[in-house]
């Protein structure tokens, strides 16, 4: 019987298989990756310090286990060459597989931007478990186990992450980003700002409006040379600059791709019986029929129990209604729906409410609410503000900004 093949274990892979094997039995399920296999929660990466995890203590199971839970084939350390949509097969590593139904699920790789220095090879990124093993050994031999220096590049979502947590773990944290607030692709401006207060107060050092020109190894140490001149020394360089869609195997097969790999509203790309899910993917919104990358796990979620009911022939459509993304920096928890790509016009509104949480709410030029942001956030006022979304305010208040 052709199997239905899946390239990559990561969440959305490993997703898919669970849920395709909850509503059928009996198809063979093969899992290519070109790691150990073993599942972890990938958000967990940035905020491991603090709890002091080692990589083997984020793996909740291994590939064997899985194989055993989902009943499927995983072909660990096994290298995808290309896929054929022709002749439905994909060469790897170990040969070539017939597929009845493909699943690339392969990912994101991190952004690398070039530096000047001779130590810029040295600037590391974690986007996967064993990055992340490589990452702590550096921290720990930085200073024979004493706290670290660690410069991080990208005031995101993950170097955020990576920034609160680091100091939460005791370590001399510097974080660098071109703009004037941290996460400002993502947040309000009264939120990005009071993130930026609780961080100082957490005791990391924010270069704001630069970038780094230069990494150079001065005796046992790195030093990072700031494009506004400055300069300091630092042990660890960490790049958080963000991700980019791993579309290697999709573009070299020809499938439709933007800033991610295109999919219908069913998960299908451009080949016939080829899907593509979660951070690799670029979704069609069922509203207007444009496409978004959206690398976020309550999307990948919804996405992967679809497209694994489309698989057993059950076309089923993917919802993605909004959902928070939820950032963990623990010192200022975060709550954010951001306004849609490419909305023209718009304005924040700003209040504190009665448990004195500051709540940012978007209005389009039209007032109609479509995002939000909340700090401290919880469940309640998540659910609360995603209950307002789509409601307009009341004329005379469009043009109020507070």
């Amino acid at each position: 019987m052709p199997a239905i093949i899946i390239l990559g274990s990561g969440l959305a892979g490993y997703t898919v298989a669970r849920e395709f094997r909850k509503l059928d039995k009996a198809t063979p399920l093969i899992i290519i990756t070109a790691d150990d296999g073993g599942f972890y929660s990938k958000p967990m990466l940035s905020n491991a310090f603090a709890q002091r995890k080692l990589a083997t203590q984020l793996v909740t199971q291994t590939a064997l286990q899985m194989a055993e839970q989902i009943d499927a084939r995983i072909m660990s350390g096994t290298r995808v060459e290309s896929i054929n949509t022709a002749s439905k097969t994909v060469l790897t590593s170990a040969g070539v597989f017939d597929y009845d139904k493909l699943v690339i699920a392969v990912g994101a790789q991190a952004i690398r931007l070039p530096m000047a220095g001779d130590a810029a090879d040295q600037v590391l990124s974690v986007n996967h478990i064993d990055d992340y093993t490589v990452f702590r050994s550096r921290i720990a031999a930085a200073a024979d186990g004493a706290p670290s220096r660690v410069t991080i590049l990208g005031a995101g979502l993950i170097g955020c992450e990576f920034a609160d947590d680091l100091a939460g773990g005791g370590h001399a944290v510097t974080l660098v980003d071109p703009n004037a607030v941290p996460l400002a692709a993502l947040a309000a401006p009264a939120l990005s700002e009071g993130l930026h207060a609780a961080l100082v107060s957490r005791g990391v050092s924010l270069h704001l409006g630069t970038t780094a020109a230069s990494i150079d190894r001065i005796n046992n140490a790195l030093q990072v040379t700031l494009a506004n001149g400055k300069s300091f020394a630092t042990d660890i360089v960490l790049s958080a600059v963000g991700l980019r869609a791993d579309m290697r195997l999709a573009q070299a097969a020809q499938l439709k791709t933007s800033r991610g790999i295109v999919v219908d509203a069913h998960g299908q790309s451009s080949a016939p019986d080829v899907y593509a899910v979660g951070d690799c993917a670029e979704y069609t919104l069922q509203a207007d029929g444009s496409t978004r990358h959206l690398p976020y796990i309550a999307p990948l979620m919804t996405a992967a129990r679809a497209i694994a009911r489309t698989l057993t022939g059950e076309f089923t459509v993917i919802d993605l209604k909004p959902a928070p993304v939820l950032v963990k920096t623990p010192s200022y928890p975060l709550a954010l729906v951001p306004p849609p790509q490419g909305t023209a016009s718009g304005t924040w509104h700003t209040a504190t409410d009665e448990q004195q949480r500051t709540v940012c709410r978007f209005y389009d030029g039209n007032g109609v609410m479509q995002g939000f942001g909340v700090a401290p956030q919880d469940a309640a006022a998540r659910q609360g503000l995603l209950a307002e979304l789509g409601t307009t305010l009341e004329s005379g208040q469009l043009n109020l900004a507070t």
